[in-house]
């Protein structure tokens, strides 16, 4: 099976690296616009059946031609490009995980083109979206009735720094727009969106991160594909005490809106500017990350009261010598992609994750995942 990797960043590079380990794969190409960037890719992977290619990613069109020929793709592109890539996979007849999960209602419009072409569409398939929706679903679908589900999940800095106490682990551009974009959840058994930075808690993990805090953020697909099956479904994103406050100041006073705004002979928008400034000051002292992610699911089963939770607390890979978040985002949409060409998955059609890993496959899936250094601890608790 030749598979594609479409772009070559922390994530994408993560992503060739442990696919080249998977005996299934004949062929692997890292497309991306930067030769540098391929070359540190190869580097990093040294594998004979890598190979690089430069092409431009920017619309349908061109990730169409660089599709011509590819039986799977993994979409490691920007946001903007998300939509772009599943048409050209459906146009290429070409089977895409893709790491994004924005922008879910356009995604699920194109169920039925996918199923036509023969081809499985993937979306949201990283940590958050994508390991919490299926531990969220698996929840759900243990349980008679489902009261409640909170997925919590956050990369974090091992070591932080002030005056914001993190550091990017992904796009800012990415990363400004969950703090921006209104939260879509579910709130008695019906879509409810909230309002950005809303819902602010404590929280705490155990050591070495200890005490959190989080806001209510969009739940991608999992409020969608999971309406119906549970009254209460909130995603919450893990921060440092005193994070949420400062990004709070900033969106009141209007740093984060789009609206262009002229700066003397200069227009720009008030988000792309504090974008500028704010790289500077999330770039931190220590490469080390974690990623901590919790997901509690609440209900009744056989007329007792039950609470599954899964919890994870993972630390910067020294062994590999990448982060944390990039692990564990790269890792499940590899596996995803493994599983498809092993034909251990065969349906398709636009599915998030949450639909697949759930059931019989689930223990499975998460044994792989524990393989490859993704470990997550579970527990049930019973309630008179």
């Amino acid at each position: 099976m030749h598979i594609f990797v479409l772009g070559t960043g922390m994530i994408g590079t993560t992503v060739v690296a442990e696919l080249a380990k998977y005996a299934g794969a004949e062929t692997i190409t890292a497309v991306d616009i930067n030769q540098s960037s391929i070359d540190k890719c190869l580097a990093i992977a040294d594998n004979p059946r890598v190979i690089g290619k430069v092409a431009e990613l920017a619309t349908e069109e061109d990730i169409a031609e660089v599709l011509k020929g590819a039986d799977l793709a993994i979409g490691c592109l920007p946001h903007s490009l998300s939509i772009a890539a599943i048409k050209a996979a459906i146009s290429s007849n070409c089977h895409l995980v893709d790491l994004v999960g924005s922008r879910f209602t356009e995604k699920i419009a194109m169920h039925t083109q996918a199923q036509q072409a023969g081809v499985l569409i993937v979306p949201g398939c990283g940590v958050a979206p994508g390991i919490t929706n299926f531990l969220a679903a698996q929840g759900i679908d243990l349980l008679d009735e489902a009261k409640e589900a909170v997925l919590s999940c956050g990369g974090i800095p091992r070591y932080p720094d002030p005056p914001l106490g993190y550091q990017v682990v992904y796009r800012l551009e990415s990363l400004l727009g969950l703090y921006t974009k209104p939260a879509t959840t579910i709130q008695g058994g019906e879509i409810v969106e909230m309002a950005p930075l809303s819902g602010l808690e404590k929280v705490t993990f155990p050591d070495p991160v200890g005490l959190c805090e989080t806001v209510i953020t969009d739940a991608h697909s999992t409020a969608f594909m999971l309406l119906g099956k549970v009254e209460n479904l909130v995603e919450r994103t893990v921060r440092y005490p005193g994070h949420w406050e400062k990004m709070r100041v900033l969106s009141e006073l209007g740093f984060l809106d789009e609206n262009l705004v002229s700066i003397q002979d200069i227009t720009v928008t008030p988000k792309l500017f504090a974008e500028k400034i704010l790289a500077s000051k999330m770039l931190g002292h220590s490469i080390e990350d974690v990623t901590v992610l919790r997901v509690e699911v609440s209900g009744v089963k056989q007329n007792i009261a039950k609470k599954h939770t899964w919890e994870m607390i993972d630390l910067y890979d020294n062994v590999r010598k990448i982060t944390s978040m990039a692990k564990t985002t790269a890792i499940p949409a590899m596996l995803i992609a493994q599983w498809i060409a092993s034909k251990k998955i065969t349906e398709t059609g636009v599915i998030p994750i949450e639909s697949l890993i759930i059931r019989e496959r689930f223990q499975p899936f998460l044994a792989e995942l524990a393989n490859l250094g993704i470990e997550i601890e579970y527990k049930e608790e019973v309630f008179d």
